[in-house]
Protein backbone atom coordinates (compact mmCIF):
# COMPACT_ATOMS: atom_id res chain seq x y z
CA UNK A 1 0.00 0.00 0.00
CA UNK A 2 1.22 3.51 -0.80
CA UNK A 3 2.59 5.33 2.24
CA UNK A 4 0.23 8.27 1.67
CA UNK A 5 -2.71 5.90 2.18
CA UNK A 6 -1.54 4.22 5.38
CA UNK A 7 -2.89 4.86 8.88
CA UNK A 8 -5.75 7.14 7.82
CA UNK A 9 -9.06 6.86 9.66
CA UNK A 10 -11.80 8.53 7.63
CA UNK A 11 -14.77 9.68 9.66
CA UNK A 12 -18.04 11.56 9.63
CA UNK A 13 -20.44 12.46 12.42
CA UNK A 14 -24.19 13.06 12.52
CA UNK A 15 -25.57 15.47 15.09
CA UNK A 16 -28.97 16.60 16.35
CA UNK A 17 -30.25 19.13 18.87
CA UNK A 18 -29.76 18.09 22.50
CA UNK A 19 -33.55 17.88 23.00
CA UNK A 20 -36.47 17.03 20.75
CA UNK A 21 -38.43 20.02 22.03
CA UNK A 22 -37.24 23.53 22.82
CA UNK A 23 -39.35 23.70 25.98
CA UNK A 24 -37.36 20.79 27.44
CA UNK A 25 -34.27 22.99 27.71
CA UNK A 26 -33.36 24.37 31.11
CA UNK A 27 -34.01 28.08 31.62
CA UNK A 28 -30.25 28.71 31.57
CA UNK A 29 -29.89 27.03 28.19
CA UNK A 30 -32.92 28.86 26.81
CA UNK A 31 -31.30 32.15 27.80
CA UNK A 32 -28.02 31.13 26.15
CA UNK A 33 -29.80 29.98 23.00
CA UNK A 34 -31.66 33.30 22.79
CA UNK A 35 -28.30 35.07 22.84
CA UNK A 36 -26.95 32.76 20.14
CA UNK A 37 -30.09 33.19 18.02
CA UNK A 38 -29.66 36.98 18.00
CA UNK A 39 -26.74 36.49 15.64
CA UNK A 40 -28.82 34.53 13.10
CA UNK A 41 -30.68 36.02 10.18
CA UNK A 42 -34.30 35.50 11.12
CA UNK A 43 -37.11 35.22 8.63
CA UNK A 44 -40.27 37.13 9.45
CA UNK A 45 -42.06 35.56 12.40
CA UNK A 46 -39.25 33.09 13.15
CA UNK A 47 -38.86 32.40 16.87
CA UNK A 48 -35.99 31.14 19.01
CA UNK A 49 -37.84 27.82 19.14
CA UNK A 50 -38.01 27.61 15.34
CA UNK A 51 -34.31 28.32 15.10
CA UNK A 52 -33.50 25.71 17.76
CA UNK A 53 -35.16 22.95 15.76
CA UNK A 54 -33.45 24.16 12.60
CA UNK A 55 -29.89 24.82 13.80
CA UNK A 56 -29.16 23.54 17.32
CA UNK A 57 -27.45 20.37 16.10
CA UNK A 58 -24.73 22.41 14.40
CA UNK A 59 -23.42 23.67 17.74
CA UNK A 60 -21.71 21.36 20.24
CA UNK A 61 -23.09 23.42 23.14
CA UNK A 62 -26.69 22.77 22.08
CA UNK A 63 -26.41 19.49 20.19
CA UNK A 64 -25.25 15.91 20.55
CA UNK A 65 -23.66 13.22 18.39
CA UNK A 66 -25.84 10.25 17.47
CA UNK A 67 -23.63 8.51 14.89
CA UNK A 68 -19.91 8.32 14.12
CA UNK A 69 -18.93 6.38 11.00
CA UNK A 70 -15.35 5.43 10.19
CA UNK A 71 -13.40 3.81 7.39
CA UNK A 72 -9.83 2.68 6.82
CA UNK A 73 -7.87 1.47 3.79
CA UNK A 74 -6.48 -2.07 3.73
CA UNK A 75 -5.39 -4.64 1.16
CA UNK A 76 -7.05 -7.93 0.28
CA UNK A 77 -5.25 -11.18 -0.51
CA UNK A 78 -4.90 -10.10 -4.15
CA UNK A 79 -3.08 -6.94 -3.07
CA UNK A 80 -6.03 -4.76 -4.09
CA UNK A 81 -6.92 -1.66 -2.09
CA UNK A 82 -10.09 -2.09 -0.05
CA UNK A 83 -12.02 0.10 2.35
CA UNK A 84 -13.37 -1.27 5.64
CA UNK A 85 -16.12 0.70 7.34
CA UNK A 86 -18.09 0.52 10.58
CA UNK A 87 -20.23 2.84 12.65
CA UNK A 88 -20.98 3.75 16.25
CA UNK A 89 -24.62 4.67 16.89
CA UNK A 90 -26.38 5.13 20.20
CA UNK A 91 -29.03 7.28 21.87
CA UNK A 92 -26.63 7.44 24.82
CA UNK A 93 -24.02 9.90 23.59
CA UNK A 94 -21.58 9.13 26.38
CA UNK A 95 -21.58 5.41 25.51
CA UNK A 96 -21.16 6.18 21.80
CA UNK A 97 -18.21 8.50 22.45
CA UNK A 98 -16.66 6.12 24.96
CA UNK A 99 -16.78 3.24 22.46
CA UNK A 100 -15.31 5.43 19.72
CA UNK A 101 -12.61 6.70 22.06
CA UNK A 102 -11.56 3.12 22.89
CA UNK A 103 -11.18 2.42 19.17
CA UNK A 104 -8.96 5.48 18.72
CA UNK A 105 -6.79 4.53 21.68
CA UNK A 106 -6.20 1.06 20.20
CA UNK A 107 -4.82 2.56 17.01
CA UNK A 108 -1.15 3.42 16.65
CA UNK A 109 0.41 6.85 17.19
CA UNK A 110 0.81 7.26 13.41
CA UNK A 111 -2.98 7.39 12.95
CA UNK A 112 -4.29 10.38 11.00
CA UNK A 113 -7.94 11.44 11.04
CA UNK A 114 -9.58 12.65 7.84
CA UNK A 115 -12.99 14.28 7.35
CA UNK A 116 -14.53 16.87 5.04
CA UNK A 117 -14.46 20.19 6.88
CA UNK A 118 -13.28 18.10 9.82
CA UNK A 119 -10.95 20.76 11.21
CA UNK A 120 -13.82 23.22 11.60
CA UNK A 121 -16.62 20.82 12.48
CA UNK A 122 -16.15 17.10 13.17
CA UNK A 123 -12.91 17.17 15.19
CA UNK A 124 -13.73 20.10 17.51
CA UNK A 125 -17.33 18.93 17.90
CA UNK A 126 -16.20 15.50 19.11
CA UNK A 127 -13.68 17.05 21.51
CA UNK A 128 -16.29 19.36 23.01
CA UNK A 129 -18.88 16.62 23.43
CA UNK A 130 -16.31 14.29 25.03
CA UNK A 131 -15.48 16.95 27.60
CA UNK A 132 -19.17 17.62 28.28
CA UNK A 133 -19.57 13.87 28.88
CA UNK A 134 -16.57 13.77 31.27
CA UNK A 135 -14.43 11.74 28.88
CA UNK A 136 -10.68 12.42 28.53
CA UNK A 137 -9.61 13.27 25.01
CA UNK A 138 -7.75 10.54 23.11
CA UNK A 139 -4.25 11.59 22.10
CA UNK A 140 -5.09 11.80 18.38
CA UNK A 141 -7.78 14.42 19.10
CA UNK A 142 -5.97 16.31 21.84
CA UNK A 143 -4.01 18.93 19.90
CA UNK A 144 -3.36 21.29 22.83
CA UNK A 145 0.27 22.41 22.81
CA UNK A 146 1.09 20.52 19.61
CA UNK A 147 2.90 22.16 16.73
CA UNK A 148 0.98 22.20 13.41
CA UNK A 149 3.14 19.43 11.91
CA UNK A 150 2.50 17.24 14.97
CA UNK A 151 -1.28 17.25 14.43
CA UNK A 152 -2.42 14.20 12.45
CA UNK A 153 -5.57 15.77 11.02
CA UNK A 154 -6.43 15.73 7.33
CA UNK A 155 -9.32 17.63 5.77
CA UNK A 156 -10.47 17.09 2.18
CA UNK A 157 -12.04 20.54 2.09
CA UNK A 158 -8.75 22.13 3.16
CA UNK A 159 -6.92 20.05 0.56
CA UNK A 160 -9.20 21.53 -2.10
CA UNK A 161 -8.64 25.10 -0.89
CA UNK A 162 -4.96 25.11 -1.92
CA UNK A 163 -4.35 27.97 0.50
CA UNK A 164 -7.53 29.91 -0.41
CA UNK A 165 -8.87 30.49 3.11
CA UNK A 166 -12.15 32.07 2.04
CA UNK A 167 -13.16 29.20 -0.19
CA UNK A 168 -15.86 26.78 1.02
CA UNK A 169 -16.73 23.79 -1.13
CA UNK A 170 -19.33 21.22 -0.12
CA UNK A 171 -18.56 17.52 -0.19
CA UNK A 172 -21.44 16.93 -2.60
CA UNK A 173 -20.05 19.43 -5.12
CA UNK A 174 -16.63 17.76 -5.10
CA UNK A 175 -18.26 14.35 -5.51
CA UNK A 176 -20.16 15.69 -8.51
CA UNK A 177 -17.14 17.13 -10.32
CA UNK A 178 -15.07 13.99 -9.67
CA UNK A 179 -18.02 11.75 -10.62
CA UNK A 180 -17.99 9.92 -7.28
CA UNK A 181 -21.27 8.38 -6.04
CA UNK A 182 -22.97 10.34 -3.24
CA UNK A 183 -25.01 9.14 -0.25
CA UNK A 184 -27.45 12.03 -0.70
CA UNK A 185 -29.95 9.84 -2.54
CA UNK A 186 -30.97 8.21 0.74
CA UNK A 187 -31.27 11.43 2.75
CA UNK A 188 -29.32 14.61 3.43
CA UNK A 189 -27.99 16.38 6.50
CA UNK A 190 -31.10 18.53 6.91
CA UNK A 191 -33.20 15.38 7.47
CA UNK A 192 -31.11 13.86 10.29
CA UNK A 193 -32.97 15.54 13.15
CA UNK A 194 -36.39 14.56 11.78
CA UNK A 195 -35.32 10.95 11.15
CA UNK A 196 -33.88 10.78 14.67
CA UNK A 197 -36.60 12.44 16.73
CA UNK A 198 -39.70 11.62 14.68
CA UNK A 199 -38.81 8.23 13.19
CA UNK A 200 -36.25 7.04 15.74
CA UNK A 201 -34.33 5.39 12.92
CA UNK A 202 -30.67 5.35 13.99
CA UNK A 203 -29.82 2.68 11.41
CA UNK A 204 -30.98 4.89 8.54
CA UNK A 205 -28.84 7.76 9.84
CA UNK A 206 -25.86 5.44 10.34
CA UNK A 207 -26.07 4.05 6.81
CA UNK A 208 -26.19 7.59 5.43
CA UNK A 209 -23.19 8.53 7.57
CA UNK A 210 -21.22 5.49 6.34
CA UNK A 211 -22.02 6.60 2.79
CA UNK A 212 -20.36 9.92 3.46
CA UNK A 213 -17.27 8.18 4.87
CA UNK A 214 -17.00 6.09 1.70
CA UNK A 215 -17.36 9.24 -0.38
CA UNK A 216 -14.62 11.06 1.59
CA UNK A 217 -12.27 8.08 1.26
CA UNK A 218 -12.89 7.95 -2.50
CA UNK A 219 -12.41 11.72 -2.81
CA UNK A 220 -9.08 11.46 -0.98
CA UNK A 221 -7.93 8.86 -3.52
CA UNK A 222 -8.83 11.18 -6.39
CA UNK A 223 -6.94 14.06 -4.79
CA UNK A 224 -3.87 11.83 -4.40
CA UNK A 225 -4.02 10.62 -7.99
CA UNK A 226 -5.18 7.07 -7.23
CA UNK A 227 -8.07 5.17 -8.87
CA UNK A 228 -11.33 4.78 -7.00
CA UNK A 229 -12.01 1.62 -5.02
CA UNK A 230 -14.40 -0.77 -6.74
CA UNK A 231 -17.70 -1.10 -4.85
CA UNK A 232 -17.08 -4.83 -4.31
CA UNK A 233 -13.98 -3.89 -2.31
CA UNK A 234 -15.91 -1.68 0.12
CA UNK A 235 -16.60 -3.87 3.13
CA UNK A 236 -19.08 -2.82 5.82
CA UNK A 237 -18.74 -4.32 9.29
Amino acid sequence: MNTDLKDILFLDIETVGCADQYNKLSERLKTQWARKANFFKKEEGQTDEDLFHERAGIYAEFGKIVVIAVGIYAENKKGELILRTKYFADHDERKLLSDFRKTLEKMGPATRLCAHNGKEFDFPYMCRRMLVNDLPLPSVLNITGKKPWEVGHLDTMEMWKFGDYKHYTSLDLLLAIFNIPSSKGVMDGSMVSKVYYQEGDLTKIAEYCVGDVVAIAQLYLKMKGHPLINSVNIIHA
